[in-house]
């Protein structure tokens, strides 16, 4: 039976998002902490991952500069993507070992637990061949890129919310052109769910769709505190997520 922990962290900055999932990477590859879900609030930022590409940039990092927004390359797949206020960002820490060190079931089991999750407030979400993430109406809600270290996962998903789509005209996203995204927002109108409620939601839905038994919040200081160092050459055994 096992727990997987979630933590709303509240404002991020990317940066200090990576360097919490690294520490967590390091604690659940020793084998010191479970898995976990982590939902940090980055300010406006664009990421590209190791198959992306200058010409996937639609303007200049002086104009970026500008707006206040950071380019950050990251070790995930995949290619630019946005993530901003409005967007649910998840990062997934995994034992992939014990999924059969099977990347591609791994992120076919996101998206699964995003469509099931889009389901839940009455849209068919669908994954199209060839194309990592989740779309609706032939626009696309939610992107996808994983890393893995030591067979631990690390990075996830972005699912739009409510964030204001404008900012994904700075990039042809995930390096695809032509495509249009879309958002909660703007298929459900005012019905669509608030970002807290969004949490839950896709929480419980990941937890099936990973098989995990249960899941439960956990406070951001507890994950910080899971991602730290050990001060000795042990670390005690956290109680959450075996």
């Amino acid at each position: 039976m096992t727990t997987l922990s979630v933590a709303h962290l509240g404002p991020t900055s990317y940066r200090e998002g990576l360097a919490l999932q690294e520490g967590l990477v390091r604690a659940r590859a020793e084998g010191a902490t479970g898995d976990w879900l982590l939902y940090p609030d980055h300010p406006p930022v664009l990421t590209v991952g190791r198959s992306g590409s200058g010409e996937s940039l639609r303007t200049d990092p002086a104009t970026l500069r500008g707006m206040g927004i950071e380019i950050f390359e990251v070790a995930r797949g995949g290619d630019f993507t946005w993530h901003g206020p409005g967007q649910l960002v998840g990062y997934v820490v995994c034992d992939l070992t014990a999924r059969g060190r099977d990347l591609r079931r791994f992120l076919r089991d996101l998206e699964q637990g995003l469509v099931s999750a889009l389901g839940e407030w009455g849209l068919a979400g669908e994954t199209v061949p060839g194309r990592t993430g989740v779309w609706v109406g032939g626009e696309k809600i939610a992107s996808l890129g994983v890393a893995v270290r030591r067979w631990v996962s690390y990075h996830g998903f972005a699912l739009n919310v409510a964030p204001d789509l404008s900012f994904f005209d700075l990039i042809h996203p995930c390096g695809l052109r032509g495509i249009h995204m879309t958002s909660l927002a703007s298929r459900l109108g005012p019905t669509a769910p608030t970002l807290a409620e969004a949490r839950d939601v896709v929480a419980r839905h990941l937890t099936r769709q990973l098989g995990h038994a249960t899941w439960r919040w956990e406070t951001a200081a507890e994950a910080r505190r899971q991602a730290a160092p050990a001060s000795t050459g042990t670390r005690e055994p956290a109680e959450a997520a075996r």
